[in-house]
């Protein structure tokens, strides 16, 4: 399985080194003021992914780090119920007639 799994890996590396050696010619990215920034269509492609990547990871982080201290919070109360000192409840006595 696990070689299937690196075959799967390395063929689509290959792909997307064929799609980005494909793809090397000029592009032109325009702002407003009429700025504008050329280059290779690849790059702008990474450029794009990397700042979507670090926008995700961004919008992620919050709710990462509220489970990170919930599961500290949860370990906490696990080793102090652990800890404890077992109190064994009797039921009360029926009552007497």
């Amino acid at each position: 399985m696990r070689f299937i799994v690196w075959l799967l890996r390395a063929l689509v590396f290959v792909v997307l080194l064929i799609l980005a050696l494909a793809n090397t010619q000029e592009a032109s990215l325009n702002f407003v003021a009429g700025y504008a920034w050329q280059a290779p269509l690849i790059l702008l492609g990474l450029v794009f992914f990397a700042v979507g990547l670090f926008a995700g990871v961004l919008a992620a982080a919050p709710a990462l780090v509220r489970m990170r201290l919930e599961n500290a919070r949860l370990r906490r109360q696990i080793k102090n119920a652990q800890n404890a000192p077992v109190v064994l409840d009797e039921p009360p006595l029926p009552p007497i007639i």
